[in-house]
Order: structure tokens, then C-alpha cells, then sequence
């Protein structure tokens, strides 16, 4: 009896539907899907197709940013950095099919999404949150609370593979909540009450802070991660604080430093399903990760070792801008020229990714990963 040849009986995944393979790849991990292109022709251009885009898992893109800008006059301007430092931006930094403002600013992404808050041409002490998707410029505006004009910190969470609805978190400071003053664009407050917006209700809530958190201080530009239905975000005094989406539920985990009051906490960033935690002092950096209740050190490096030659150009002034979603990879922004570079955790090798210029802020980096699907909670 001859050998039988190949045929398409013989792979059990020929089988399947183009639709229903399409479904299965897309519930891996982004580093999975790009394997999973090199398993023949027929699962590249799949993943490759237009029509099953927006179902499979997207990598990291680029990062919004501030540039100050003098001409002709004083002003802050929006930039969008691809993540390959090259080429036209693959974002509109302007968010150019949203309604017209009289000033857009991009406060939070969150899994594909973003939160900007909107003031409005007819009255600029009014305003309205807009939550959008660039990649399908799609839009829902989030009407605002009495306190939204007053409130500085304000973030979004967003799960797709959860649900097509979204939370806008909004936090209260206590000088506002008790109408003492106008609250300092730079100052850090204590919060008192967190207003949380459902899409999916379409109003918002209020929760008071418990008393135990009163002294509760979290910066301007304060890094957020939004995981499993809850809200994480650093704060001073070593910690980072948790909140579920319906606000009930409050957890506050230590950091691995001392816990005191800094001019500027350490961030945290969500990493490859984890919560990832850094700490930058003059002479090293330190990556942790957050195992159950715990932090566990990934890896502690000396800035000499990082930046080795640069090191007498950029020695501490460097900061951490995000943490690759996939990838074992760290973003900062170093030296008076704002360098965009990357330090590869695995070979500890540090790559130059593009000169951003002076006029480039060192702070509000949000990285931003597309979302193409449709849906955005019956949105424009």
C-alpha cells in the first residue's frame, strides 16, 4: 500500500474556518500571534486580513507627549513618538475627528482608549470628558460633574476582553470637596471623594475615600494601571493604591522603597498580564514585579552599567516612560535633548531610539497600544 500523501485531512486545524481560527488566535497573547504567523501561509495573511483585524491582539505603537512651543506665541502642543522613532506619526496628536474644543487634552489611554478632557469655546470654565479611539475615530462624550472643572487627576479603565464599556475615575481633593480654594494646577492634594463613571449605567457615582486614607496625596501626573476590574495607581509615601471599578473595595500595597514623601513617586506600568513597579535613584535602577501580595525583584541595574559612555552626559537625569506590554523592555527619556531610548531587561543592552528636542516635556508620556475594534459602548 503506497504512503499516503498530505492532505488537508490530515491537519486538524485545516478544518476550521477561517472565522473560527481567526477567534482562537485572537485570545493569544500579542507575542503568541506573531508566532503564529510563521505556522504557514494561511495563518500569516489571516492575521494580516483587514477583516480580522480588529480582533487580533495589537503591540505597543508610540507614545503621546507635551512639547512647549514659543511660536508665535507661548503654548503647549500635543506630539505623538512612533515607537520605532521613525516616520509620520501613526496617530493624529491633534485627535483631529473629535468635536471642536476650544483646548483637548489627553489625560489617560487604556487599552486602546483614551481619556481627554475638552473645554468648551462657549465657556472655557466648562468642559465635557471625551473618551475615543483613534484607530476607528470613534467617540463618546462623558458629561462632566460639578467637581471636574477643579479636578487635576482623572483616569480611565477600559478591559475589551472583558466588556465594551468603560470607567472614568475621577478624584476629588478634599480642599475642593470642603470649597476651601481653587485647587494649584501643580499642587498635590489629598483626596476625599472618587466620582466613577459607568458607560454601560451612564452616570456617575460617588464614593468617599475611607477615613484610614485621608492623607492620601497622589501627583498630577500620577501613572495608572487598570487590571482585572481594578484601578491601580502610585501615589507618595511608598504606596500604590487599588480601587475596584464600583469603588467598594480599597487596597493599599507597600512599594519595595522607603516610604516617604518624594518630589516625584516611582511609577508602575502593566507588563505581559503583571504589575510592574520601578524605582529610580541617582546610582541604579530597579525593576520589580508584583507576585500575589508581594514584590519580587526582576532585575536591579547601576546606571554606570546602563548608560556606560553616556553615563557622564545623562548620569540621573533620566526618567522611566512605560514598560513594553510584550516584551521584557523598559522606555526612558534621558539627557536636556529628551533621548527616547530603550533598555532590553533579557540582553541588557540599551538602544538609541530618536532625539525628541528640547522643546519636548519630561513629563505626561502615555503609551498607547491601537484598538480597531468597532465597538466603543454606543459611541460616535
Amino acid at each position: 500500500m503506497a504512503p499516503r500523501s498530505m492532505e488537508m485531512n490530515d491537519d486538524p486545524m485545516a478544518k476550521l474556518t477561517d472565522d473560527i481560527l481567526a477567534e482562537i488566535i485572537s485570545r493569544v497573547p500579542y507575542r503568541s500571534t506573531c508566532c503564529c504567523k510563521c505556522v504557514s501561509t494561511r495563518w500569516r495573511d489571516l492575521i494580516s486580513h483587514p477583516d480580522h483585524r480588529e480582533k487580533m491582539p495589537q503591540s505597543l505603537a508610540g507614545f503621546f507627549s507635551k512639547d512647549y512651543s514659543s511660536d508665535p506665541l507661548p503654548r503647549i502642543a500635543r506630539r505623538f513618538t512612533n515607537v520605532s522613532g521613525k516616520g509620520e506619526p501613526l496617530v493624529d496628536p491633534w485627535l483631529s475627528f473629535l468635536p471642536k474644543y476650544e483646548n483637548v487634552e489627553v489625560l489617560d489611554c487604556c487599552n486602546g482608549l483614551l481619556l481627554c478632557r475638552c473645554w468648551k469655546p462657549t465657556d472655557p470654565k466648562t468642559l465635557d470628558y471625551i473618551v475615543c479611539n483613534p484607530a476607528t475615530e470613534k467617540w463618546l462624550v462623558v458629561p462632566a460633574t460639578e467637581w471636574s472643572t477643579k479636578v487635576n487627576v482623572a483616569r480611565l479603565g477600559f478591559e475589551p476582553a472583558v466588556s465594551s464599556h468603560f470607567h472614568v475615575f475621577e478624584f476629588v481633593p478634599a480642599d475642593v470637596f470642603w470649597k476651601r480654594h481653587e485647587p494649584s494646577a501643580y499642587a498635590v492634594p489629598c483626596f476625599i471623594k472618587v466620582g466613577i463613571y459607568s458607560s454601560k449605567a451612564g452616570v456617575w457615582s460617588e464614593k468617599k475615600v475611607r477615613a484610614s486614607t485621608c492623607g492620601l496625596e497622589v501627583p498630577v501626573d500620577s501613572r495608572t494601571v487598570f487590571l482585572r476590574g481594578t484601578l491601580y495607581l502610585s501615589a507618595f509615601y511608598g504606596l500604590v493604591v487599588a480601587v475596584d471599578f464600583e469603588g467598594n473595595n480599597w487596597r493599599f500595597i507597600p512599594t519595595p522603597v522607603t516610604p516617604y514623601r518624594e518630589d516625584t513617586p516611582d511609577s508602575i506600568y502593566l507588563s505581559q498580564g503583571q504589575l510592574y513597579f520601578t524605582r529610580k535613584c541617582d546610582y541604579e535602577l530597579s525593576i520589580w514585579v508584583l507576585e500575589g501580595e508581594n514584590w519580587t525583584l526582576k532585575q536591579s541595574v547601576n546606571c554606570l552599567q546602563l548608560f556606560g559612555e553616556l553615563y557622564s552626559s545623562i548620569g540621573k537625569y533620566y526618567k522611566v516612560i512605560s514598560i513594553h506590554p510584550e516584551h521584557d523592555a523598559v522606555f526612558m527619556v534621558s539627557g536636556p535633548e529628551k533621548a527616547l531610548i530603550s533598555y532590553d531587561m533579557d540582553s541588557r543592552e540599551l538602544c538609541f531610539i530618536c532625539q525628541l528636542g528640547w522643546d519636548c516635556t519630561i513629563t505626561s508620556y502615555i503609551p498607547y497600544v491601537p484598538l480597531f475594534s468597532k465597538s466603543l459602548a454606543d459611541g460616535h
